[in-house]
């Protein structure tokens, strides 16, 4: 086994961990009514905006995600909440430093001893859901859960679900499979995008993302024989049948968006098992991007 199959094996366990520790760690979190900014690179990206989404639909306060790079420094926000994985990341640690001194700051991060955890007013530090993988698996779905356990809806359905998709049937043949198109609504637009990058980085293979009534303003004129569109969460009217309609297959289920994530993680795996790549190395790509002197963007998995 890959370290990145034990790492999608363990998220069941890992999630659970992360519903106990948001448990305890409810002065660290947003609070009810603050105006919150949530930034991250990459995974943490997605994780952000699926975060968002999922805050505001709870009516918990305004929120909004942001690659960090691109975080507007001139708005106020109450609180910035930053998920990184390894806490190294430059565009990430260069948000810590620049906003104000009277805005709070979480972090969500992995390596309880990285520079992140300094800079932040607030860490959760999630050791357990690190990751020996350069591809992001676990940490990103335990950063989610850990964020999201505190809207009082439980996670036990998604815990089971997460445990029944590590043995379910992949819903696509990696073999004969030629692209994948992932679609989401509202805070699985996030989850979808996750999706895309797992396969394009385990396997390179050609993956794409769109919130799922986009889709069919121009997306769509890809879809064919042989492709694939895949929905997390609900789905437009009309287009499991527009999507037939072009020959492609349309893939949908009721689990828990999250634990349907790990299906494709896992598909991702597979795709890169079929072209003869290590799903644990992908190419040009490193843990997490730190900037020296000079440099303007870099190669890495982590926010």
């Amino acid at each position: 086994m890959t370290h990145v199959d034990e790492e999608i094996a363990s998220q069941p366990e890992c999630w659970q961990r992360a519903i106990a520790l948001a448990g305890s760690s409810t002065e660290q979190l947003p609070r009810r009514g603050e105006r919150v900014a949530v930034v991250g690179c990459g995974t943490s990206w997605f994780m952000a905006m699926a975060y968002a989404g999922l805050r505001e639909r709870a009516g918990l306060g305004e929120t909004d995600a942001f690659a960090a790079s691109e975080f507007p420094r001139q708005r106020r926000y109450d609180r910035v909440v930053v998920i990184s994985r390894s806490g190294t990341t430059s565009e990430v640690l260069d948000v810590l430093r620049a906003i104000a001194a009277d805005t709070r700051s979480t972090g969500i991060i992995g390596d309880p001893r990285s520079p992140a955890v300094a800079l932040v007013d607030d860490p959760v530090c999630l050791p357990f859901a690190d990751e020996k993988s350069v591809v992001q698996t676990r940490f990103a779905t335990t950063a989610l859960a850990v964020l999201r356990a505190p809207f009082g809806e439980s996670l036990d359905q998604a815990v089971h679900d997460a445990a029944e998709a590590l043995t379910a049937p992949l819903p696509l043949d990696p073999t004969t499979l030629e692209q994948v198109t992932f679609v989401g609504r509202d805070w699985t637009v996030g989850l979808a995008h996750e999706a895309g990058l797992k396969c394009r980085e385990a396997a390179r293979f050609w993956a794409e993302a769109y919130p799922a009534m986009d889709y069919r303003h121009g997306p769509i004129a890809i879809a064919g024989p042989g492709r694939a569109v895949w929905a997390f969460g609900a789905v437009p009217a009309g287009l499991p049948e527009e999507v037939a309609g072009t020959g492609a297959a349309f893939v949908h289920s009721v689990r828990d968006p999250m634990a349907e994530l790990i299906l494709a993680q896992r598909l991702a795996v597979a795709l890169a098992r079929r072209r003869g790549l290590d799903p644990d190395a992908p190419r040009h790509l490193t843990r997490s991007v730190i900037l020296t002197g000079g440099q303007t963007a870099g190669a890495g998995l982590d926010g």
